[in-house]
This record gives C-alpha cells, sequence and structure tokens, in this order.
C-alpha cells in the first residue's frame, strides 16, 4: 500500500483533519492506496495558496512558462514506469494503456508549452479619432481541474496544462479512483520547477466530494472550471458554476457511433472497431458505443469483427492482456444486465460474455434494436452493440438519436459522401475511415447535447482559460458633447 499527501502551496500535506481514506484495487479487492479525505478548509488552504501566487505567475513570461512545462514534460517521460504501475494499482487498466496515457500526457504538456507565445489579440478599428482600441488576452485568475479516473495522466495534466500555459494557477481535484495517480502529475509539475502555489492538488473520500467541489467553485478566487466525466455529475457541475457565474468547460458522456456504409472497406472498419470498442475495456468517453452497419455488409463485418474479438485475452491487468479490470466490480455487474437485457429481448451474443469478477471479455451482441439498454445507455464497458441499418438515412438517424454528441466515426470508400454525412452528424469530433478514439494535444477536443461544452487543445483552449479585455488609448483632449 502507498500512503499519499497533497500538494498545497507547493508542500505535501496531509489533510488538516489527519483523516485518509482507502482506493482498493479493483482486481486484488486489495488496499491501492491512501489518501488524504480533504475537507472544505483543505480546499479553502488550496484556494488560498493559488491565488497568492497568481499575480507573480500571471506576469512571468512566456519563455519561462514554457521551459518549465518542457521540462515537465521530459520528467514525466521518465517517470512512465511509475505512473503505469500506479495506475494499473488504481484503476485495472493495463501496463500498455497506461504507458500511451504518459505519452500523450507528455506531449499536451509539450503542446500546452508551445501555446504561451500565442495569446495573441487584435487591434480594431475604432470610429473614435486618435484612438488605438485593442482586444487583449490575459489570465484569468485562479482555475479548477476536475478529472477523471480512466485515462487519468491524459485527463489529469490536460485539466491544469493549458491553464497554467496562459499564466493562470490551478487547483487539480484528483478522482477518488485514483488519488495516486493524480497526485504524481502535480509532483512531476513541482519537480519542474513551477513556483509554489502555481498548481494544488487535493484528494477527498467519495463521501466528501460534493461539498468539497462545491466550495471550490463557489470561492469568489475561482476563476474557471473544467470537468471531465459523467454528463450525470456534469449536470450539477454547470448548474454549480451558472449559480456564480463561472464559465465551465464539460467533457461529458458519449455513446459514439462508428457507421460502416455499404461501399466501406470491412477490414479496415473492423480494425477501428477493434481498437475503438475494447481500448481500455471501453471506459474512454471517446469508446465506440454503438455499430451502425449497412446490411448489405453486416453479415460479414459481424464475422469478422466477432472472430477478432474472440481473440481478444482478458484477465490480470498486470498480464499480457488486452482487456483488464473494470474500475469496479459494479461496473462489472452493468455489463452483465445490458448482455442479460439484450439477449433476452431478442439479440445474438456474437462473442464474448463471460464475466469473472471485475474483468469481463470482449463482448459483442449482434441485431441490437431500439428499447434495449445497448442501444440507449452509455456502457462504459466491452459490450459493444451492431445495430443493422437499411440506407444512409436511417444509420444517421440512429446515430443523432441519443442525448450525446463527443464523438463519432464513418466508413465508406467514397470521402466525400462520408464528407456530407459527417456535417449532419450531431457530434463534436467525427473520424473518416478512422476510429472513434483519438486525441492529440492540439486540436479542439469536446462534444455537443449532452456531451458538455467548451473545448480543450491548441488554439481552442486559449478562450476557456484566459479573458479577452477591450483596452483602448486615447486623446487626453477628445471633444465631449457636454
Amino acid at each position: 500500500m502507498l500512503e499519499i499527501k497533497q500538494i498545497i502551496g507547493g508542500k505535501k500535506v496531509a489533510a488538516l483533519s489527519g483523516k485518509t481514506f482507502d482506493r482498493i484495487d479493483p482486481f486484488t479487492g486489495k488496499i491501492a492506496t491512501r489518501a488524504p479525505a480533504s475537507s472544505v478548509e483543505d480546499a479553502k488552504a488550496a484556494i488560498a495558496a493559488a491565488q497568492a501566487a497568481f499575480p507573480a505567475w500571471s506576469r512571468t513570461g512566456p519563455t519561462t512558462r514554457r521551459a518549465l512545462l518542457l521540462k515537465a514534460a521530459d520528467i514525466m517521460d521518465s517517470k512512465a514506469g511509475e505512473f503505469a504501475k500506479l495506475m494499473v494499482e488504481e484503476t485495472g487498466g493495463t501496463a500498455p494503456w497506461a504507458g500511451f496515457n504518459a505519452m500523450l500526457a507528455a506531449g499536451i504538456l509539450r503542446e500546452a508549452a508551445s501555446m504561451t507565445t500565442q495569446m495573441q489579440g487584435e487591434v480594431i478599428p475604432s470610429d473614435k479619432p486618435g484612438t488605438l482600441a485593442m482586444a487583449v488576452r490575459q489570465a484569468a485568475g485562479v482555475c479548477l481541474g476536475i478529472a477523471p479516473w480512466n485515462a487519468p495522466i491524459i485527463l489529469g495534466t490536460r485539466a491544469v496544462a493549458w491553464a497554467i500555459a496562459y499564466g493562470n494557477t490551478a487547483i487539480l481535484k484528483a478522482s477518488e479512483a485514483c488519488p495516486a495517480t493524480h497526485m504524481l502529475i502535480g509532483e512531476v509539475l513541482v519537480e519542474a520547477g513551477l513556483p509554489d502555489g502555481v498548481i494544488n492538488v487535493i484528494t477527498n473520500a467519495p463521501e466528501d466530494a460534493a461539498q468539497v467541489v462545491e466550495a471550490l467553485i463557489a470561492a469568489h478566487e475561482v476563476r474557471r472550471v473544467n470537468f471531465t466525466g459523467s454528463t450525470k455529475v456534469g449536470r450539477i457541475i454547470g448548474e454549480l458554476c451558472g449559480r456564480h457565474l463561472k464559465p465551465a468547460l464539460l467533457e461529458l458522456g458519449g455513446k459514439a457511433p462508428l457507421i460502416v456504409l455499404e461501399d466501406a472497406d470491412v477490414d479496415a472498419a473492423v480494425n477501428a472497431a477493434v481498437f475503438g470498442c475494447y481500448a481500455n475495456n471501453g471506459q474512454i468517453c471517446m469508446s465506440t458505443e454503438r455499430l451502425i452497419v449497412h446490411e448489405a455488409v453486416a453479415d460479414e463485418f459481424v464475422q469478422k469483427l466477432s472472430a477478432r474479438v474472440a481473440s481478444l485475452p482478458a484477465g490480470d491487468p498486470r498480464g499480457h492482456v488486452v482487456l483488464g479490470s473494470l474500475v469496479n466490480p459494479e461496473a462489472a455487474e452493468k455489463m452483465q444486465a445490458f448482455i442479460d437485457d439484450a439477449v433476452a429481448k431478442g439479440a445474438k451474443l456474437a462473442a464474448g460474455g463471460k464475466i469473472t469478477g471485475s474483468v469481463v471479455a470482449a463482448t459483442l451482441l449482434d441485431h441490437v434494436k431500439e428499447g434495449m439498454r445497448s442501444f440507449d445507455e452509455e456502457s462504459f464497458g466491452p459490450v459493444k452493440p451492431v445495430i443493422r441499418v437499411q440506407d444512409e438515412e436511417e444509420a444517421l438517424r440512429i446515430a443523432n438519436d441519443t442525448e450525446y454528441g463527443l464523438s463519432s466515426a464513418i466508413f465508406s470508400r467514397d470521402v466525400q459522401r462520408a464528407l456530407t454525412l459527417a456535417s449532419r452528424l450531431e457530434s463534436g469530433i467525427c473520424h473518416i475511415n478512422g476510429p472513434t478514439v483519438g486525441d492529440e494535444g492540439q486540436m479542439p477536443f469536446g462534444g455537443v447535447k449532452g456531451s458538455g461544452y467548451g473545448r480543450f487543445g491548441g488554439k481552442a483552449g486559449m478562450a476557456e482559460f484566459t479573458d479577452l479585455r477591450w483596452i483602448t488609448i486615447e486623446d487626453p483632449n477628445q471633444h465631449y458633447p457636454f
């Protein structure tokens, strides 16, 4: 068992109450980590530390900020093994998935570093003679990032990297499911040399989450909030931010469709489906959640995909497997319920279906229809539905028939046809002839509808983490009407 402390004002500290909570390894059932159980008072201490650091950090030159973030990226690369061990123990993910997390998170730090000199405004022509009018971007203040457990290094890093790059100070509220993994992100940034208080990381027990989050959002010093997680919790965060007039960036759930048209390269679509459906056990916001396949190629697609799905090894995440443990046994029980519901209502179990504790084999359901849980609900697991359609219009209707709108994919040899269809899909992201799962630090990442609003990444993130101000230099002797 690893016992950790939180980072407030550059120091490693216990909770003020001295209380702790345990995170259980979902595969072994043993204690993975013991972390501080922060209260509202700890949250206030983190806010005070971030606020105290903001004036100096916001005036720190972009070259210095860039150098520190680049150094942090190198340190993160060097700690990939340490990150992997923590991720496996806390979340049940596999070592390769953890390694990818560390690699992409380091890339996010490098991309954020490149943006430090890109806070560009503009000069706008004014109707007032002798006036220079400018639109100027500047750091907003203290930024709160709330990150989930499923891609913890990527999403924990993303929650604070852009804010820090643009001259803000940050508080990362770690997930209760991976406190040590998220804390290591803070340790990387501190080791890189960020001044005390620029990055703060706090942990809390699950039962204290609501009051800690509300205190963080309500604090007048906190000027920006970003949250990645479920749509259910995202609605609560959005309401809290609205109540306190805090801009929020919300990246929430998904029910990503992968549409396979009758002219698609079926083998290519199968390759993308295997990856998009089962990477990290399907526990990714962009995971392919609906395989919408034209009936002309559905038999071939299901036959080939079923063979691939049946060959994916599942088991102890410390072993050579593709699918490790789900985040907890309850998630596995949900997958069993999805399977039972679909089969009882007429779907066919095409592959998989075996569940052992928190390990669920890659599973494929064919002939899934409206009214089945697998058709409507986000599974966030490795049980995936094939929905057969008669034509492109039916595929589009089903793809859009969801509260979610994060990622999507279309397979067709006719790229113009696919582009036209993509323009009609209600999603923030669409990949043509590629999987629904994909992320790059420089891309505008986010969704529509119940998948949230706002965008992480590249220049798109600038609008989320800075204030745009109108500043003028005027003729002191200008004429006034009275």
